[in-house]
């Protein structure tokens, strides 16, 4: 969540008389994330998350990802709420930008992950799986294995100014995801995006889960092969089986995943390595001059790819 587009205080003054949450007290950007433009607001009635969509985020994708909030909330996850206007909306606008209020939620994300940290995130994606199986709005996947070779192909050979090979790498691996990819196993809305920088933990516990901006209807076991990739791998890029049984454990306690969906997970893991490699790549080489917010290093994911590449089954995550 980082600021793109500045906001006055008229501008912002004008914007909250639609809402029934007091006077502004103060406002300050957040500076995270590559998406939106964030603030946190301090009103008469505490404080609360302001966001402007930015260019990125589509118009029409909004009444999921807000009604989505919604509809969590009310089953009883820990998440943002939209706070309603007035006249009963969600959305306004706002220096000519979409832009909503939602809660604010307390806690910090974890810096370092801990084998603590692992089964109450498995635990959280769990429970938003079950509670978002009668969300009656759909969103398709535009990042899952349909969206991926159209993003390599983007990126084409410049993909060996990163890393000589890589090119040839993700060509041969688009083609085996073809073949191999399992397309039968149970879908419902995911987070698609659940990094640490995600989830806050107060107190030693989880307090919440944020940034449901790639949420989507997808595979669920999908949804935690993304999990393992960003909670289970060491700073040095070795694979911690510990957290990732932790993790699947915690998921597992809440929904249990079928035989089919454990014996996919490797699979499942090298699609999600190579999304976000992709992704990664083709901001790394797109990246302007001058722009606020920093590249990801997309050879983080290229690293995770082959270490699912090499895995032989499941037991190999510590299941």
């Amino acid at each position: 969540m980082a600021v793109y587009t500045d906001v006055d205080d008229q501008s912002l003054a004008r914007f909250l008389a639609d809402y029934e949450i007091g006077k502004l007290v103060a406002y300050r950007g957040i500076a995270e994330g590559v998406e939106n433009s964030n603030f946190v607001l301090e009103t008469g009635a505490g404080q609360f998350i302001l966001t402007l969509y930015e260019k990125r985020v589509k118009r029409a994708d909004l009444p999921f990802f807000l009604g989505l909030m919604d509809h969590l909330a009310a089953k009883g996850l820990a998440c943002p709420t939209p706070i309603h206007r007035k006249d009963g909306r969600v959305l306004g606008e706002l220096c000519g930008r979409p832009a909503a209020i939602v809660s604010f939620l307390k806690g910090v994300w974890p810096r370092k992950i801990e084998l603590s940290h692992c089964a109450p995130v498995g635990d959280a994606l769990a429970r938003l799986h079950v509670a978002g199986a009668d969300f009656p709005i759909r969103r398709e996947n535009a990042l899952g294995p349909a969206g991926w070779r159209p993003l390599a192909e983007a990126c084409g050979a410049r993909a060996d100014e990163v890393e000589k090979g890589l090119a040839a790498e993700i060509a041969a691996e688009l083609d085996f995801l073809d073949r191999a990819w399992p397309r039968d196993l149970p879908q419902g809305v995911i987070h698609a995006d659940l990094f640490p920088d995600n989830v806050f933990f107060l107190d030693g516990g989880f307090s919440g889960m944020i940034d449901f901006y790639f949420a989507c209807n997808d595979t669920l076991a999908y949804d935690l092969a993304i999990c393992l990739n960003c909670w289970c791998f060491e700073p040095d890029g070795s694979f911690n089986a510990t957290k990732a049984r932790r993790l699947v454990g915690g998921y597992a306690s809440v929904r249990g995943l079928s035989p089919a969906e454990t014996a996919a997970l490797p699979i499942l893991a090298r699609g999600s390595a190579l999304r976000f490699l992709l992704t990664r790549l083709y901001d790394w080489l797109n990246h302007p001059p001058g722009a606020f917010v920093r590249p990801k290093n997309p050879l983080e994911y290229a690293k995770k790819l082959r270490f699912h590449r090499a895995v032989p089954a499941p037991s190999a995550y510590g299941l």
